[in-house]
């Protein structure tokens, strides 16, 4: 079973991508999770460019969609919302709607900031895009306030509770892509 991660921030030291890397170390036997690294090189859409074929980016990463079998999303909070930068990915994403590589799609979202109240805002924007894309967004949530606390200075978790969290929402994911299969 493959998950991809995606961290919606494109800092190097990034607190959604130090999350993501202990979700891979919490993966149960049988489960890889592929940390993805290219939301830098999506361009920004346009609908005149959205021909075949797409971008080499964009088409990179709706191929790299259709091929596992759920996304994790760990998202920052920008001005309330989620980054640009992971939208616009989104945006190439999603296309075309009906037969989009986030079609049916199990999702898991998690998100983190600074602040206290952990991006729950943005969690919950990312959630209603990936929605109205067609993804299956499971119920999985986890907002993780001053993350920047919760890791050490190699940028690694060191938060039991934040640890068990990212578990549970793992489990939930990979509950869901269960149900697709038998839907299938």
């Amino acid at each position: 079973m493959r998950v991809l991660a995606i961290s919606g921030s494109l800092r190097d030291a990034s607190n959604s991508t130090a999350l993501l890397r202990a979700v891979r170390e919490e993966a149960p036997e049988g489960v890889e999770v592929l940390l993805w690294d290219g939301l830098k090189e999506i361009p920004p859409y346009d609908h005149d460019d959205d021909v075949v074929p797409a971008p080499a980016a964009a088409a990179a990463f709706r191929e790299l969609v259709r091929e596992v079998d759920a996304i994790f999303f760990a998202t920052p909070e920008y001005n309330s919302s989620i980054p640009g930068a992971l939208k616009n990915a989104l945006d190439w994403g999603s296309r075309p709607l009906a037969t989009s590589a986030f079609r049916n799609k199990p999702v898991a979202v998690i998100s983190s900031s600074a602040g206290a109240f952990g991006g729950v805002w943005a969690a919950a924007e990312l959630r209603k895009v990936l929605g109205a894309m067609g993804a299956r967004v499971a119920e999985a949530e986890l907002s993780v306030g001053h993350a920047h606390e919760k890791l050490d200075e190699h940028g690694r978790l060191v938060d039991d509770d934040v640890r068990q969290g990212l578990r549970e929402a793992l489990e939930t994911l990979l509950a869901e892509i269960s149900l697709v299969d038998v839907a299938a």
